[in-house]
């Protein structure tokens, strides 16, 4: 999904010496509730909802903590975790070697992979052929960063940066953008949200990635114990429940 913002420098300046301490009994986790179906504020109760929000509540139980979930902005997110403003991160970040520098990864516990929406009956079938074409993108997304690469090799017109998916998304609908792009999953549940929509995706586009819950690098205990829950929702079946629960019928 999103890829690191300029504020990733400052957050590296800011990275604290000493370990997270859990707060009575309490994971304290920071999403950026923008990114349907893996987080995002349900319209009707206003409780933050989701593949990420549901696998999160479950770390949490193994651990037998209570969990508090706090939405904040995305350039946000990893300067409050190396200011110790939180325990973790969870919201569908993919894992890169830049991010790396920065935070520590648990396993992966989700796998994506880009794709392109357009307008139905728009020839386009994938990353070829976009040049002249114009992008929109949620910032400071790995679509932005593909999109962005593809514009500085000449083969994209220029790339609009929205704050939502669904900004992005309408930006083709009214033809001031051509495409989005966008994790797969994501396409897929806007277009479900939103059958009236005349949008496609064309498909995988781009090689894989892998979503990770971020740590703190000077909480490496933190990091085993999420890593281990992880490993117990997967055997025990929690992990497959949650994940039928949101990608089941796709």
């Amino acid at each position: 999904m999103k890829k690191l913002s300029a504020l990733l420098l400052t957050a590296i300046v800011v990275l604290t010496i000493g370990s997270v301490a859990l707060g009575q009994g309490v994971l304290k986790v920071a999403t950026e509730a923008g990114f349907m179906p893996f987080e995002y504020v349900d319209a009707q109760t206003g409780e933050l909802m989701g593949f990420d929000m549901d696998l999160i509540r479950a770390v949490g139980e193994v651990l037998g903590l209570e969990v508090q979930i706090d939405n904040i902005a995305w350039d946000g997110l990893i300067p409050a975790l190396l200011n110790g403003n939180y325990d973790c991160l969870i919201a569908g970040i993919t894992i890169t070697p830049e991010r790396q520098q920065a935070v520590d990864f648990s396993e992966p516990y989700f796998e994506s992979v880009l794709t392109v929406v357009t307008k139905n009956g728009a020839e386009i079938s994938g990353l070829d052929g976009l040049a002249g074409k114009i992008a929109a993108v949620q910032i400071n997304t790995t679509g932005d960063f593909a999109a962005s690469d593809l514009a500085d090799a000449g083969e994209l017109k220029s790339v609009s940066r929205y704050d939502t998916v669904a900004d992005a998304m309408q930006a083709v609908i009214i033809g001031a953008a051509d495409v989005v792009l966008i994790d797969l999953p994501v396409a897929n549940a806007y277009l479900q949200a939103n059958p009236a929509a005349p949008l496609h995706h064309v498909g995988p586009v781009a090689d894989n990635e892998f979503y990770g819950i971020a740590v703190n690098k000077t909480n490496k205990a933190l990091l085993e114990q999420i890593n281990s829950a992880l490993a117990e929702l997967k055997a025990n079946g929690t992990y497959e429940q949650i994940f039928q629960k949101w990608f089941g019928a796709n």
